[in-house]
C-alpha cells in the first residue's frame, strides 16, 4: 500500500474526520461532479464512488446523494451504509430500503439499479470484502452500537 493512502486511511478513521467529512465531502462531490457533467467525483481519489439517486422515504421526491462504493465483477456495486462512523444510519439507507428501485450516475453514465440489504452469510461476506478494500470501515464500525446496512447494487 502506498504511504499516502496509509495517511488517508489513519486520518479518514478518526473522530474528527467523522465530524466534518459528511458536511464537506458530499457538497464538494456534487459541485464537481455537476461541473464536470458525471465523469469526476472528487472524493474518488480516496475510493471509487457513484452518485446515487434514489427516492425520499418520507418526501418522495429523487434524493442524490454521493457515496464511496466498492465495485464487484459482473458490474455491480456495493454500498456500505458507515455514515463515516457516526450514530444512526444514513438517511440514503432508508430511502433505499422503501424505494429498492434507484440510479447510479458511474463513470459520467447513468446506470438504473436495484438495492438489495444484505444480510446473513451473503451480508458477512460482504462486509469481509468490505473491510479488505477499505479497513477504515473496522473503526466506523467498533464507534457504533448500530449494525453498519450493506446493500448490493444491481442492473436493472
Amino acid at each position: 500500500m502506498p504511504p499516502g493512502e496509509r495517511l488517508v486511511q489513519k486520518v479518514s478513521s478518526t473522530r474528527t474526520f467523522a465530524r466534518i467529512a459528511p458536511h464537506v465531502i458530499p457538497a464538494l462531490d456534487r459541485a464537481v461532479h455537476r461541473v464536470t457533467r458525471g465523469k469526476v467525483l472528487l472524493s474518488a481519489r480516496m475510493l471509487p464512488g457513484v452518485i446515487l439517486t434514489a427516492t425520499g422515504a418520507k418526501s418522495g421526491l429523487p434524493r442524490r446523494t454521493p457515496l464511496a462504493c466498492m465495485p464487484e465483477e459482473g458490474g455491480g456495486w456495493l454500498l456500505i451504509g458507515s455514515n463515516f462512523g457516526r450514530p444512526g444510519h444514513p438517511s440514503w439507507t432508508g430511502n433505499l430500503l422503501k424505494h429498492p428501485d434507484a440510479e447510479v450516475s458511474w463513470r459520467g453514465r447513468d446506470i438504473p439499479v436495484r438495492a438489495r440489504l444484505l444480510k446473513g452469510a451473503e451480508r458477512e461476506r460482504a462486509w469481509r470484502a468490505a473491510l479488505a478494500f477499505w479497513p477504515p470501515y473496522a473503526a466506523y464500525q467498533a464507534r457504533v452500537e448500530r449494525e453498519i446496512r450493506l446493500f448490493r447494487l444491481e442492473r436493472r
